[in-house]
């Protein structure tokens, strides 16, 4: 390795002096060109020019020059290693700062208050404390005085009392508190940092009470919003109580989550603020890390308090204990690596603990707050819930990738210069930002859709209005499937396109793709343009019973190339709509539904009709069969002269559906009345002459002939049926 390294610099080195030679020869020249113009360069100049001219020798110095496979190889190598080495430097000398800056934060503190006195007329820094409580106070007596007249309205414009179940009145109680608790914290900080901003101050005093102010005011916009959340302080009003938790819990546990929730922004901000002060104050960067990282040790330790006395699991198990001392660790890693100054891993680490949750929580209480009265987890407006539920998670993903690449321009911007790099980075942080407005957009348009097939469901009216419904019903699921595709492709394509992907090749493969499985696959192409030909001409609906050669049921579900049918005795066929062919829709409108009864020779025909038109008349006044009969039974006549008896033919009108059901009452009905008076139903019956032995024999005989026809009957409907 060490003979071929060699080589290669050698080659270099002789490369490098002819270039050199022939750059010093040119400029020779030229200055020989300007002070005699006349005097012709030497003949060996010219020959080493037309040489290096040559592309055989330029061809051969390029090969030359090229460093060998192994060598580059050994020098990504070394490359590698010397990144790794001066990220673990880099770590090194950050610890090694922090430690050696204890020693130096008497002196900084010290520093820091002889810079407070000579740049604020020899103030002490406890007069900055006492302005900064000065202007604290005069925002509190502002916010009290509003408080008090805002009481005096409500109790003047006093509504009752509103529960979970009162929806309307439970989403104004929610308004009210939010404007309640906010409004006076608008007052606090117009009181407050307007007052300050009325006066002329010395520049490091405003940077010095103003990020005290604002971080006070912060702190108290996050716990009243904490407060309205957990409902923490519900009221008395009228006997009733005002109920308005967003998330579902008990009491105990919203008061816990308030307390850490206060615990934690307290201290995060006391520390943005001491921070901000820090620097004002022109703090050492080691200094000011020390004492950041020393009050993260105070977040440190609510986080590890909130994993181990939170009170979600009342019985403690063994997976439960693991999952706490997992989560221990967890934090002390994230602790870690923030002090390390890995910001990347701390952030991304950040995010893989706390963008769940709070995903989850948002979603939570967007659904609580559109809860119906009869079932918590049923919106009154699915579009709305959608547009907010995922615009709100979109708002926060976009902010969390924001910050990360922020973090991650500031942390690697020698990375950043790197066109590639920088490209790839965009893209992904881009593709992120498109696949939620993706999202977005599919679950609008999935709400809306289902919406409509919802209020298509449950709307009554005449029989156009139901058809319309039905046909809803049945295009709408196709509809959306369509869409989830259509929207799937474009942000595939969008992403890709932001890495730097040229779609267009794409695109054309998937059309040469496309036709070549056009050819192999006929007869899908055949099924999918047949169902949106059926679907055109509203062949059939869901819910429908239709019959198409050997296949028949009720319609339950459609795809893009088939649709499923529900047979009366359970299976279900999934046809292509390509087989389908000819389709016998069983109901649309109307049935007629025929039917015969055999009687005995010697009926009164004109009795029976009688009798039929009675059960018929009856049949209408049955409160449960009545309104599906649009014409009652009614015997038509005489339909043949059978071997037994007489075939008489009965008919009847109804609803798509209910024949059957109806036709089995006819049939009780019509036997009772027969029953009654006195009219026999033909059976077979043989009369036989002679002697008594070969009687009994042709009788037998007849007696079975006539069963056996009538079961091969009987096997003939069954079939049919």
């Amino acid at each position: 390795m060490s003979t071929i390294v060699l080589q290669a610099m050698t080659a270099k080195m002789r490369i490098v002096f002819a270039l050199s030679c022939v750059v010093f020869l040119s400029l020779a020249g030229v200055a020989q060109a300007q002070t005699a113009a006349t005097e012709p360069p030497p003949k060996k100049v010219e020959e080493l020019l037309k040489l290096l001219d040559d592309p055989e020798i330029k061809a051969w110095i390029a090969a030359k020059g090229a460093p060998p496979a192994a060598a580059e190889e050994e020098a990504s190598v070394a490359g590698s290693a010397s990144d790794f080495m001066q990220w673990s430097n880099a770590i090194r000398a950050h610890l090694r700062g922090i430690v050696q800056a204890i020693p130096a934060v008497p002196g900084e503190f010290a520093g820091a208050r002889s810079t407070i006195m000579t740049e604020i007329n020899g103030r002490r820094p406890g007069a900055i404390l006492v302005l900064f409580a000065a202007f604290a106070a005069l925002g509190f007596g502002a916010e009290f005085v509003f408080r008090r007249i805002l009481g005096r309205a409500r109790r003047k414009m006093a509504v009752p009392a509103a529960t979970e179940a009162d929806t309307p009145k439970r989403h104004h109680v929610i308004g009210r508190s939010i404007f309640a608790a906010m409004a006076p914290l608008v007052v606090f900080a117009l009181a407050s940092i307007g007052a300050f901003h009325a006066f002329t101050w010395p520049p490091l005093l405003a940077m010095l009470v103003l990020p005290m102010l604002v971080a006070l005011i912060a702190w108290r916009v996050i716990i009243r919003l904490a407060a309205i959340v957990l409902a923490t302080d519900r009221k008395q009003a009228d006997g009733g109580e005002i109920v308005a938790r967003l998330i579902p819990m008990d009491d105990v546990q919203a008061a816990f989550w308030y307390r850490r929730v206060a615990w934690f922004t307290g201290i995060f901000f006391t520390g943005w603020a001491v921070a901000g002060v820090m620097t004002a104050l022109n703090f050492t960067p080691n200094v000011r890390s020390l004492i950041v990282y020393t009050l993260g040790l105070g977040l440190l330790a609510v986080a590890l308090e909130t994993v181990w006395n939170r009170p979600e699991a009342p019985v403690a198990s063994r997976a439960y204990r693991a999952k706490e001392w997992l989560l221990t660790l967890y934090l002390c890693v994230l602790w870690l690596l923030w002090v390390a100054g890995m910001s990347l891993a701390f952030w991304i680490g950040v995010y893989a603990i706390i963008l769940p949750p709070i995903l989850k929580t948002t979603s939570t209480i967007v659904k609580s707050f559109f809860a119906g009265p009869d079932d918590a987890s049923k919106a009154r407006n699915p579009v709305l819930e959608v547009l907010l539920e995922r615009g709100a998670r979109v708002i926060i993903i976009i902010l969390a990738v924001a910050w990360l690449g922020a973090v991650i321009r500031f942390r690697a911007s020698g990375l950043m210069e790197d066109e590639a790099a920088s490209r790839i980075v965009r893209g992904v942080l881009g593709g992120v930002v498109i696949l939620l407005a993706a999202d977005l957009i599919w679950h609008m348009l999935k709400g809306l859709i289902n919406q409509r097939i919802e209020r298509a469901r449950i709307e009554g009216g005449d029989e156009a209005a139901l058809a319309r419904s039905g046909r809803m019903m049945t295009l709408l699921p196709i509809l959306r499937n369509f869409l989830a595709v259509l929207i799937a492709a474009v942000a595939v394509m969008m992403v890709l396109s932001g890495l730097g992907v040229a779609i267009g090749p794409l695109i054309a493969g998937a059309g040469i793709f496309g036709v070549a499985i056009g050819f192999g696959s006929q007869a899908l192409v055949r099924d999918i343009i047949s169902g949106v030909f059926y679907m055109t001409d509203d062949a059939f609906r869901v819910g429908e019973y239709i019959q198409s050669g050997s296949y028949k049921g009720t319609v339950e579900s459609f795809s893009i190339r088939s649709v499923k049918l529900r047979h009366h005795r359970g299976p279900i066929f999934t046809v292509p709509f390509g087989t389908l062919g000819a389709v016998q829709n069983m109901s649309r409108d109307w049935v007629i539904d025929k039917f015969l009864i055999s009687v005995s020779y010697d009926t009164d025909i004109a009795k029976v009709k009688k009798l039929v038109k009675a059960v018929g008349a009856e049949l209408l006044q049955d409160p449960e069969f009545g309104p599906q009969i649009i014409e009652t039974v009614k015997m038509k006549g005489v339909e043949a002269f059978g071997d037994y008896g007489i075939n008489l033919s009965f008919a009847m009108m109804t609803k798509p559906g209910h024949q059957s059901t109806i036709r089995r009452r006819a049939y009780a009905m019509i036997r009772e009345a027969f029953g009654a008076n006195g009219i026999g139903f033909a059976s077979p019956t043989v009369q036989v002459a002679g002697n008594e032995d070969h009687t009994a024999n042709v009788a037998a005989a007849a007696t079975n002939d006539a069963i056996a026809r009538k079961k091969a009957a009987e096997a003939a409907k069954l079939q049919e049926n």
